[in-house]
């Protein structure tokens, strides 16, 4: 399937999560995460970009920022290069550095800012690296707290107005908002429209006029694997993707196999290549798609599947 065009305009909020090569780790020591963070703080004031949030793991890096005149691409590209020459320098390695493309997702500021924040800032307490965020050295929690941000790198200001005016009243009221049930679900901020839109109806049609990439708020053509989608089944129905694909013609299975046959399809799969996955002729998906009148519900009760498994 062909890669979705970057939804890019000024002013827009972005988590952008990169990831290293076959989820490899791409900080070794100290030194690493502290020249990432001199690579992000010269490109942003290269460019210009706020930066609200981040977090470096050991594989991945968490992003919150929102973009001025420069599009993101080009940002993500400077920071990728700059840092992937210098760790293939230090390490003698050669090659990519990240995994393929980074994930960018363009956010509700209005709805999802603090908990994208929070989200990002607990990342390390998830990973069970350490109880509280403030325990972890590279993320931008600390400057919420007030502590000296020698590189000025981290933008606090938006979000800290969100509590108080008051700059010492924000910082005692954000650390209660971060110790508040500690955890923000992953559904909270994964649950997006095409894998890059996270918001309602309307923040779409907003992006829509701002942007002329085209948007499909419903199913799109490849948005989920056929692997997926088998995944999905087995929720359902408790069929393995070894039975969907296997000789055995029971009428659980069966039931399976025409399911796979009608929600594949639903997301722009052809006959011949739902054929081929389900190691089936053509000819019995095509009697399976003849059912799509008798299954509207059920087929819903995968998609509903489908869409949950995103955000785990």
């Amino acid at each position: 399937m062909a890669r979705k065009t970057r939804i890019e305009f000024e002013d827009a909020l972005y988590h952008v999560i990169n990831r290293g090569n076959q989820k490899l780790n791409i900080f070794q020591n100290d030194a690493d995460f502290s020249q990432y963070l001199t690579i992000l703080s010269a490109y942003k004031e290269r460019y210009g970009f706020i930066l609200h949030a981040y977090v470096l793991m050991s594989n991945h890096v968490h992003i919150l920022l929102e973009t001025s005149k420069v599009p993101l691409s080009k940002i993500m590209q400077g920071i990728n290069q700059s840092y992937t020459m210098y760790f293939n320098r230090k390490y003698g390695t050669a090659g990519h550095l990240f995994q393929g493309r980074y994930k960018a997702i363009l956010c509700d500021r209005d709805r999802y800012q603090l908990s994208l924040v929070k989200y990002i800032h607990m990342n390390p307490v998830r990973a069970g690296i350490v109880e509280a965020p403030e325990e972890y050295r590279w993320s931008s929690h600390q400057y919420y707290l007030q502590q000296v941000d020698k590189k000025g790198i981290v933008d606090t200001e938006s979000v800290l107005r969100m509590f108080s005016e008051d700059t010492e009243a924000a910082s005692r009221l954000y650390r209660s908002f971060m110790g508040a049930d500690a955890l923000i679900p992953r559904e909270d901020v994964y649950c997006t429209v095409e894998q890059r839109i996270l918001g309602d109806e309307y923040f779409v049609e907003k992006v829509l006029k701002k942007s002329s990439v085209k948007i499909k708020a419903t199913r799109g053509d490849g948005e989920y694997s056929l692997e997926e989608i088998a995944k999905a089944i087995e929720g359902v129905y408790g069929i393995l993707i070894g039975e969907i694909r296997s000789i055995n013609k029971s009428g659980r299975l069966s039931r399976g196999k025409t399911m796979m046959s009608l929600v594949a399809n639903e997301y722009g799969y052809k006959g011949k290549e739902i054929a081929k996955f389900i190691h089936k002729d053509p000819v019995v998906v095509t009697r399976h798609l003849k059912e799509r009148a008798a299954s509207e519900k059920e087929i819903e009760g995968v998609v509903t599947a489908l869409k949950n498994s995103k955000c785990q």
